[in-house]
């Protein structure tokens, strides 16, 4: 009997070992995609904060060297940390985040956080003089959805400091900043100055930017804050929902859907085919960087307006903050070939200031949700896979911790797909192919394909198989 408890404390430990130590790991017949993300590895890792700093587990998420992270910064480069093994860190430094807000700011927190755990002075005077974009409460609790349904760790959704940010943020952050969906064209530029107003001082004048767009004076509204307002209500319904409380829910999510239809009524040009981006305190629309956000928050449902807003991101020059969301935005949007391109433009080493974190955090999220096609649900404990590549050469991606469990993928080509679950936990796995099949063959037995399509019109062939802990299974068509 003690010889098998033994045994069974053995087998947990390294179980927990190999999760808290993974190591991911890239490997392709493509040899430029091979050393884009060693190099996009090298340098996130780089990134990690050292084990005896006071604010405890964090990286680099902020302009170095501030030795900080920020409120986008992390949104952006959460799902690169997670598959990276930051697990620690994300749940930490999202913690202080949220357990920070207050009605003293106004219903903001720290858009800035140092490693010795204080806001960033850089950023943050007192609790009437700091910077804040407040795009950045949404993209928090959009950021904290997607970690549940990538991990399936239910704090994100269930702890009491994160329902009571998500709570506050739905309605008092909404009401003080009069972000209502008919004052967004109306609101004050400044609505909760400190008087005297100073409007040199940055610690007045940007409490409570209405964009992520910071170059704009005297800006009283941004698209992408629209979007933001959107995706972020739309993933607090879906919270509420897992949570049973499904009539509260529905009222968010008709809230939400106000908010997009007024990103589509009243912010479209018209004679440029393109949206505006922001709204002066003069009432003169105008355009500037922003657009990237309208994908990053998945706000735009017109095919067309779409297109048209890709195509105009494509064809202009932007800081390489913008261009780190590219290689998932343009992979999911179904632009792989300018994904790639982008993968390896962000991670070699002639790209200027492609050391900024974000950039390498933003390609390895490329590699995993973007080029092999990786989304996890944990609502259904559902894995799918979709090989993002536009030609037939191998990749694999191993020691992928996702769903309580890790999992190793490889993708022979288009049509043949390979995946082994190494931890303990049962999950089910979609694997997803371009094109229309009639049948799915799961280690050599078929089954009846099921079919979308996306946004484009492609059409897509799936099916669903149940993969068992240390199982491999291999799905193709022909």
């Amino acid at each position: 009997m003690r010889k098998a408890i033994l045994m069974l404390v053995l087998i947990i430990s390294c179980a927990l070992v190999h999760a808290q130590n993974n190591n991911l790991q890239f490997k392709s017949a493509d040899t430029a995609l091979q050393t884009a993300f060693q190099r996009a590895k090298d340098m996130a890792l780089h990134y990690k904060g050292k084990s005896d700093d006071p604010v405890g587990p964090w990286y680099e998420s902020a302009l170095p060297p501030r030795f900080a992270f920020c409120m986008r910064d992390v949104s952006h480069q959460s799902l690169g940390a997670e598959v990276l093994g930051l697990d620690k860190e994300n749940k930490n430094m999202l913690t202080r985040f949220v357990e920070n807000i207050s009605a003293n700011k106004d219903w903001c927190t720290y858009w800035e956080i140092n490693h010795f755990g204080k806001p960033a002075p850089e950023d943050y005077r007192d609790d009437k003089h700091f910077w804040f974009n407040l795009n950045a409460n949404f993209d928090v609790l959009n950021t904290c959805l997607n970690l549940y349904l990538w991990t399936g760790d239910q704090e994100y959704i269930k702890g009491a400091a994160f329902k009571s940010f998500y709570e506050k943020t739905a309605n008092e952050y909404i009401k003080v900043w009069i972000l209502e969906p008919d004052s967004l064209l109306t609101r004050p530029a400044h609505p909760n100055v400190t008087l005297p107003y100073n409007p040199a001082d940055a610690m007045q004048r940007c409490r409570g930017l209405p964009s992520y767009s910071e170059g704009v004076p005297n800006i009283k509204m941004g698209s992408d804050l629209i979007a933001a307002i959107y995706r972020g209500l739309l993933s607090y319904a879906e919270i509420l929902k897992i949570n049973g409380e499904t009539a509260k829910a529905l009222t968010i999510s008709k809230k939400a859907e106000k908010y997009r239809e007024a990103l589509d009524s009243k912010w479209w040009d018209k004679n440029d085919q393109l949206y505006y981006t922001y709204l002066s305190s003069n009432n003169k629309f105008g355009k500037t960087e922003g657009e990237t956000f309208l994908l990053w928050f998945n706000a735009i449902t017109d095919s067309v307006r779409k297109q048209k807003t890709i195509q105009h991101l494509l064809s202009k020059n932007w800081n390489v903050e913008n261009l780190s969301y590219f290689p998932y935005i343009l992979y999911v949007n179904g632009y792989p070939d300018k994904a790639y391109a982008y993968m390896l433009k962000l991670t070699d080493p002639k790209t200027d200031r492609r050391e900024y974190p974000e950039v390498s955090f933003g390609v390895i999220k490329g590699f995993t949700e973007g080029l092999m096609g990786i989304s996890a649900d944990a609502r259904y404990n559902q894995l799918t896979t979709l090989y993002r590549n536009t030609v037939d050469v191998s990749s694999t991606l191993t020691s992928v911790p996702v769903l309580n469990t890790i999992i190793d993928l490889t993708h022979e080509d288009r049509k043949t797909s390979t995946i082994t679950n190494v931890g303990n936990v049962t999950i089910q796995w979609q694997p997803k192919f371009a094109g229309n099949y009639t049948s799915i063959f799961i280690d050599g037995k078929g089954f009846k394909a099921m079919h979308e399509r996306d946004w484009l019109g492609n059409e897509f062939s799936y099916a669903d198989v149940s993969l068992k802990a240390g199982q491999k299974i291999t799905a193709l068509v022909k």
